[in-house]
Parts: structure tokens; C-alpha cells; sequence
């Protein structure tokens, strides 16, 4: 891992919506055709723009690009190959996919830093068949978008772990699912939000009591 590109870099992060009631409805041979396909085609679209497998674990993938650019032209071409493959039964396999770009700090296990749990999170947020790229990307792409490729802003959305990001949709041959919500956290109020500090605070000098505790007894003990 320590041959990574540092510097400015693009995250991809993909996977199967509904997976497993895919497994369900087709059985263990048909979904093993499925995850093959699958696997193969954006092993193919990301690999072509220059794409880096960074990992994968069931039916997620985790890449990594030099250029913004040639990520969101890897997806596209990666959403198109998906929606015009053909599945077994006539089943739709669809793959949500999450884009950012970061300067993250490259260590011996690979890319560490928010910004890819940042990349995770935006992925995590979307349906199926959509396209979700950071405030970052976006600026990054400009006016230079692949054909067919519009971008709708979806506003100022609270992701877990990382809190407020600015996403936007990239919609493909004018298939847009801007209209349904993300799969995002639910900003607390300024009240809980405060009362989740107060907890925390009164749980950590509580452990805090309870180990000092623990020390004396034992150093009681030692002198015993």
C-alpha cells in the first residue's frame, strides 16, 4: 500500500443496494452469476479511467483516482454498463456510489483521514443507480462534465460521523432520483445536542470515579 499516490486524490466507494434480497429472490447460483458480473464491470469501467482497487468486501468496492475528473467518468461509464447489463431473471442490480476528493494521509495499511470515511458516508447516503460527489468534487469537475451528465444540488446534508457536507447528484441520460431523500442522519437540535454533551461528560467522570476507585483498592490490597 505504501506505492499509493498521496497528494490530492478522488475516492470511489460502491455497493449493491438490496443485496441480499437479491440472494433471496435468486438463489445462491444465480446471485454468484450476479456478483460476478457485477464485480466484473466496474472492475472494467474504473480500471479504464485509471482507477486504483484499494479494497473490496462482499459487494463493495473502494477505489481510488489521480483526478476528480476521471473518478465521475468511472462512475458514469460504471452506471451505464450496470443498467444496460443483462441480469438474471430481469432483475435490476442496482449500485449506489459515493465520490470525494481529499488529501489524506497515506500510511503502511493504505489511505487513512476523514476524508475517506467522508467518501464512505456519501456513498452510504444514496439509492441505488445514483451518483453522489462532494462540494470538493464538484468544484473540482467545473463545467466538464461527461455527456449526458447533469448535476442537481442537494443542499447542506448531515452525514454520520463527519457531520454537514454539501452533496450534489450527478443524474445519467436524464434519470434523476434528486426527488427521493438521502439516507442521512437527522441534525440535533441545539437542546439534545446538549444534552448529548452533558451525558457524555457524566458517563466519562463517571467511568473516571470508577477506575480511580479501582486503583485505590487495588494499591490497597498491594500494601496488604
Amino acid at each position: 500500500m505504501s506505492t499509493l499516490p498521496g497528494g490530492t486524490v478522488t475516492f470511489v466507494f460502491t455497493d449493491i443496494e438490496g443485496s441480499t434480497q437479491l440472494l433471496q429472490e435468486l438463489g445462491d447460483e444465480a446471485y454468484g452469476e450476479v456478483s460476478g458480473d457485477h464485480r466484473r464491470l466496474v472492475r472494467k469501467t474504473f480500471g479504464s479511467r485509471g482507477g486504483t482497487e484499494i479494497d473490496t468486501q462482499g459487494d463493495a468496492f473502494f477505489f481510488s483516482f489521480p483526478r476528480a475528473r476521471d473518478a465521475v467518468a468511472a462512475a458514469v461509464d460504471a452506471q451505464r454498463a450496470l443498467r444496460d447489463h443483462e441480469w438474471p431473471e430481469g432483475k435490476e442490480v442496482l449500485v449506489r456510489m459515493g465520490v470525494h476528493t481529499g488529501e489524506p494521509h497515506v500510511g503502511d495499511e493504505g489511505y487513512l483521514g476523514l476524508d475517506v470515511v467522508r467518501a464512505a458516508r456519501i456513498s452510504a447516503a444514496g439509492h441505488g443507480g445514483q451518483i453522489l460527489i462532494s462540494e470538493t468534487t464538484r468544484a473540482l469537475l467545473g463545467n466538464q462534465l461527461p455527456d449526458g451528465v447533469a448535476v442537481h444540488d442537494l443542499g447542506q446534508q448531515h452525514l454520520k460521523d463527519v457531520q454537514h457536507e454539501h452533496i450534489y447528484e450527478l443524474s445519467i441520460d436524464g434519470r434523476s432520483l434528486a426527488g427521493r431523500p438521502l439516507k442521512t442522519e437527522k441534525p440535533k437540535s441545539a437542546q439534545e445536542d446538549m444534552a448529548s454533551r452533558m451525558e457524555e461528560r457524566i458517563n466519562t467522570f463517571v467511568e473516571g470515579q470508577i477506575e480511580s476507585a479501582m486503583e485505590r483498592l487495588l494499591q490497597k490490597r498491594q500494601r496488604e
